[in-house]
């Protein structure tokens, strides 16, 4: 005797869809806020955890990890800005370099912010980020 799974069922074999350590992630790169380097311990844990999670958390976990790689990209541009404007400021060339820098290094900031309290928020509801592939929001 055969058993098999029809088409209609919702088991997934081998998936975990617990919420536990995505909220721990989205827990350390908000305190990373305020120290930088937890941000870095969330990535790893969201790197080890991806591949045995289930399809909703699974969400989660590439949004959180395009989100770290992302604010990384902007904020190293803005540091570059910033470096390569303050000389710059003798011969007032550099000015507005350096303040597009902070700038973006600031709007990073509020925007890594804002996506970690959406995923949270997401998180919290029991579903699926909803587009986890998105530059925005």
């Amino acid at each position: 005797m055969e058993i098999t799974l029809s088409d209609q069922t919702d088991i997934a074999v081998g998936t975990n869809e617990d919420k536990v350590m995505p909220a721990v992630v989205y827990g350390l790169y908000l305190l990373g806020l305020t120290n930088g380097f937890t941000i870095f311990i969330g990535l790893v844990v969201a790197y080890a955890n991806r591949a045995s999670a289930g399809p909703q958390m699974s969400t989660h976990y590439e949004f959180l990890i395009r989100t770290f790689w992302m604010a990384i990209g902007w904020f190293l541009i803005g540091v570059a800005l910033v470096v390569i404007g303050i000389p710059l400021t003798l011969v007032l060339i550099g000015v507005p370099m350096w303040l597009l820098g902070g700038f973006i290094c600031g709007a990073v900031g509020v925007w890594f912010a804002i996506r970690s309290i959406l995923g949270v928020v997401y998180l919290a509801r029991g579903d699926a980020y909803p587009r986890p592939m998105t530059w925005l929001f």
